[in-house]
């Protein structure tokens, strides 16, 4: 089945928790203070999108591109990144929850992320190798052998990244949030 090209389109204040979101490829679109909440966006391709004030918490994203994609004040609460295409896969996040989500074995290197919420959030067996996480709260995420090698943490807060389950060489943390490397020994630091 063919489906739709849709391009330099911009969708605002559209609720698809009312309608049906059109299966298609996205190419250039806009999606301005959209819900998307608990839609099925399975299968439809964006390219070179952006996403600001939208809500795509539970979202199904079976094998869904979001390739070149930017999400703005954005909620994104439970989203399965490990269930879209991962072969495209390339995102920037800015000012989002990604509160629940999973990054289970999920390639993202060298992706930004900019004052996120990352509340119980899994990042097992993930790659993020080279990011940025500017100003980001990891309250209860979960870090089991990820690849965070030269990654970005120094603005970062309330993470627990057990160095020995995880890799970390060349990773940049605040000293200020060291305990974050720490909590798994019991020990105090003051």
């Amino acid at each position: 089945m063919h489906l739709p090209f849709i391009a330099d389109k911009t969708f605002k204040n559209e609720d698809f928790t009312k309608k049906e979101f059109p299966k298609g490829e996205y190419d250039n679109c806009s999606f301005i203070n959209c819900n998307f909440n608990a839609c099925y966006l399975s299968a439809i391709s964006f390219l070179d999108c952006q996403f600001i004030d939208c809500d795509l918490s539970n979202s199904k994203t079976k094998d869904t591109t979001f390739k070149d994609i930017t999400f703005t004040n954005c909620k994104l609460l439970g989203m399965l990144y490990n269930d879209c295409n991962q072969l495209l896969l390339s995102i920037t996040f800015d000012n989002c929850q990604l509160n629940y989500a999973s990054f289970f074995k999920v390639k993202l290197v060298s992706t930004h992320f900019t004052k996120c919420q990352f509340d119980t959030t899994e990042f097992t067996e993930a790659n993020f190798s080279k990011s940025t996480f500017e100003d980001c709260n990891f309250k209860n995420a979960v870090f089991f052998h990820t690849n965070l090698e030269n990654t970005n943490f120094k603005t970062s807060y309330n993470y627990s990244i057990h160095p020995e389950n995880n890799k970390i060489k060349g990773a940049k943390f605040s000293k200020d949030q060291i305990q974050g490397l720490l909590d798994q020994y019991k020990i105090v630091i003051s």
